[in-house]
């Protein structure tokens, strides 16, 4: 009988990151999944990063994870979003050549030390009622591990809807996995049904691009790791293009065969990515949708139609895609579908992904009810570092919503739920100016670092990084100048009034809405000569301050209450002062602190209130009755 550390189940974003992350860590590890050859499969959208999904990225990169190395290896154009608002959303995104992605993280998963893949499907989750000890596969193959963590996606009993044909399969034509739900559900996992959906891919070779707006790329291309150090190239256009009033009619028409509109499919979709039709329905007002065509591959004829996704029949789908501009006479190469799946509910696990009614199993992705690669690699990397924790006997390695993005999300799915799958939004994170994409590194790298994840390289890099910020940071504050030739035509092509002072510290101009370190740069020998990332970080440092300095504040009372921690046995159901709804809620959820029951959906400031007076009377209690045991000590010697 085989022996692994840990079994990592499905190999999909989730899956990758946790196993790379635990076998990196020195754990034995086995990384099992329906197909080989859908190994980092991407089966919806051709990119990585996007709005608040990029910061994931940068933050997996971050803690020592792959996909950041992996999409700067395959991208065909990259572009930085909202770049017209704050930099607290600003949000890298990248074209993905999706076959070359998956062979690249392929050749990682190969190329690491202490990893074993393996094609197979799980059928049971052994235990011996307290944790975990292996796995049964479905050709009865019997692996015993300490640690097991599930990253199954979208294939527990998924099925694959267009019109009125439907067949449980997996997406792209693949395989589902029908038979590990049993086994969950006899675990105590409470399941539920989700759905997601994709477009449909076209023959590019038969779309009239000139009908199109053109989508360029950024130049200089900005990576997405922050141990990338070539220049980076586009490869690619991307184009735009828009629905017509007649592509709405041909949906109205034909609504009753929609299966979201027909019963067909009763799972819960994602409100943030709506099929066509929803968007025809609920946003009756609009006369158009955007529609964008981008490549599936520099090796493909495939274009992905982003903006168009349906489960409409296919013969509807035929009419609205050729009701678009540009599409009129393209050929559909795979037609669009939506899919069910099972999930599980994200309370029943702890803060850092563990199982809470059996030690040792660890969830991560889309069967925590979530969607999108990089909330499933973030969670991945999450999983498997803290069954690595688990498996050395340390303590959990927990982040929170003042630490990153993935702390948001790892607080609102394991504290607040969901009821639809989850998606990542700058929104959600209430320290967003604090938690911005370009400095993932100095809040997450030196953490990943200690707990033997992030390597001596991108720890030295980054407190490099860190120093050379902080030289540039004292330069600017140093260094005064005078409104004379260049620096006063700057001044005045901006429309800046230098004032009344001889001379202004370049930190004092930096600190001007309309001038920046890009500006500044071509003036000053020292500047000019420094990275253009780091004059960028420092740069929203700089502008920002006062702000940044409010959002600590903000934190540090936040930290207060997270360091509020609860015991583990409270008897919530007795505690009278609570009400009957909050005495429920916390009895189910067991929040580890203060500050985490106060988040929790139905528990009111005054519950709050009713808890911190008990902690207190309980610390006082305890120090009264530790005192007693020390005199009746004395008394005795």
């Amino acid at each position: 009988m085989e022996r692994f550390d840990c079994i990592v189940v499905g190999a999909g974003h989730a899956g990758c990151e946790a196993a790379l992350a635990l076998a990196r860590l020195g754990n034995r590890t086995l990384l099992l999944t329906l197909n080989l050859d859908a190994l980092a499969m991407m089966p919806c959208n051709p990119s990585i990063g996007g709005t608040a999904k990029g910061h994931l990225v940068r933050e997996v990169d971050a803690l020592g994870g792959e996909m950041g190395l992996a999409i700067d290896d395959t991208f065909l154009q990259s572009r930085m979003l909202n770049t017209g608002k704050g930099p607290a959303v600003h949000s890298l995104r990248a074209q993905a050549d999706k076959l070359k992605y998956r062979l690249r993280m392929r050749k990682a998963i190969d190329c690491q030390q202490n990893l074993t893949l393996r094609q197979g499907e799980v059928k049971q989750i052994l235990s011996d009622g307290t944790r975990v000890t292996g796995v049964i596969t479905t050709t009865g193959a019997r692996i015993e591990c300490s640690a097991i963590v599930l990253c199954c996606g979208v294939y527990l009993n998924s099925r694959i809807i267009i019109g009125d044909c439907s067949w449980y399969g997996g997406p792209q034509g693949l395989v589902n996995a029908p038979a590990l739900t049993q086994s969950l559900v006899e675990l105590g996992f409470s399941v539920r049904r989700f759905k997601t959906g994709t477009p449909a891919r076209v023959d590019g070779r038969t779309v009239d691009f000139s009908k199109m707006e053109i989508q360029r790329g950024d130049e200089p291309v900005e990576p997405f790791s922050f141990m990338t150090d070539r220049v980076l190239t586009n490869k690619s256009f991307c184009y735009l293009t828009y629905t017509t009033p007649e592509t709405h009619d041909i949906i109205l028409k034909n609504l009753h065969r929609a299966p979201m509109y027909k019963g067909t499919i009763h799972a819960t979709g994602a409100r943030y990515c709506p099929s066509i039709e929803d968007k025809v329905v609920r946003f009756s007002d609009k006369p158009r949708h955007p529609v964008f065509m981008e490549p599936e591959g520099e090796d493909t004829v495939e274009w992905y139609v982003q903006g168009v996704s349906t489960s409409m029949p296919e013969d509807v789908q035929f009419q609205i895609y050729h009701s678009i501009p540009g599409l009129e006479h393209a050929d559909i190469l795979r037609l669009a579908y939506a899919i069910e799946y099972d999930c599980i509910d994200p309370l029943q696990l702890n803060g850092d992904f563990s199982f809470k009614k059996l030690r040792g199993l660890y969830c991560a992705g889309q069967i925590n009810g979530t969607s999108g690669y990089e909330e499933a690699a973030a969670q991945g990397i999450y999983a498997g570092i803290n069954a690595h924790q688990y498996i050395k006997g340390d303590e959990p390695f927990i982040l929170t919503r003042a630490d990153g993005y993935l702390g948001v999300m790892v607080d609102d799915l394991t504290t607040k739920g969901t009821d639809e799958p989850y998606r990542m939004m700058t929104s959600r994170a209430e320290y967003r100016l604090l938690l911005r994409q370009d400095n993932a590194d100095l809040r997450l790298t030196e953490r990943s670092y200690r707990i033997g994840l992030a390597s001596e390289a991108r720890y030295s890099r980054m407190l490099a990084r860190r120093e050379h910020a902080a030289a540039i940071d004292a330069y600017i504050r140093k260094t005064y100048v005078k409104p004379e030739g260049s620096l006063k035509a700057l001044f005045d092509s901006h429309g800046e009034n230098w004032g009344e002072k001889p001379a202004l510290s370049l930190r004092e101009i930096v600190c001007r809405p309309g001038i920046g370190m890009a500006d500044l740069a071509p003036l000053d020998s020292y500047l000019s000569a420094q990275p253009r990332d780091v004059l960028s970080l420092v740069e929203t440092q700089t502008k920002y301050e006062g702000y940044l300095d409010r959002q600590r504040t903000q934190v540090n009372a936040f930290r207060r209450d997270e360091e509020k921690t609860l015991p583990d046995d409270i008897d919530y159901l007795n505690m009278s002062t609570l009400r009957i709804e909050a005495r429920q809620k916390l009895d189910a959820q067991r929040p580890r602190s203060v500050g985490q029951a106060a988040r929790i959906p139905g528990v009111t400031p005054g519950d709050v209130a009713v808890l911190l007076i008990w902690l207190e009377k309980k610390k006082r209690e305890d120090r009264e009755s530790r005192s007693g045991q020390e005199s009746g000590n004395g008394r005795d010697a």
